[in-house]
């Protein structure tokens, strides 16, 4: 099967909302919808937040990705900019950690509030036990 290639864009975070504002405002971008957002974990070069951006005016499509520090993962909220990325963000902090400063409700959303660490780290190591229920470790376990 080929592989479907996106064109992309790598930033540095520090300028987020002002670029994602341009992104959606510009005319000749209006990237009037933001797909997806999602976290990669790379290990020892940090974790990424990619970013899918659809334009329906000009029918073209772009992915923005991001790198921030594994041990202060911090990037700027855009859930103000695309409502639709409220739950995105979440769900990245929720897997990954990654602190969206200035989300107006950054909290989890897949797990349980006191649930420990972030699942889909490479270096995640699963708890024990959660409220006294024995966590497996191994997948056939669960299934």
């Amino acid at each position: 099967m080929e592989e479907l290639l996106t064109d992309y864009i790598s930033l540095k975070g520090d300028k987020w909302f002002e670029i994602a504002s341009f992104l959606r405002d510009e005319p000749n971008w209006a990237f009037d919808s933001l797909q997806c957002i999602t976290g990669v974990d790379l290990g020892e070069d940090g974790i990424d937040v990619r970013y899918n951006f659809h334009s329906m005016t000009h029918l073209h499509k772009i992915e923005i990705r991001i790198s921030v520090d594994r041990d202060k993962p911090k990037i700027p909220s855009i859930e103000q900019i695309w409502r639709i990325g409220d739950w995105f963000e979440r769900e990245v902090y929720d897997m990954y950690g990654v602190i969206f400063d200035g989300h107006r409700d950054l909290r989890r959303i897949l797990l349980p509030d006191d649930w420990e660490g972030w699942p889909l780290r490479k270096d995640y190591e699963t708890q024990e036990t959660f409220h006294g229920i024995v966590v497996p470790k191994v997948k056939e376990e669960w299934e």
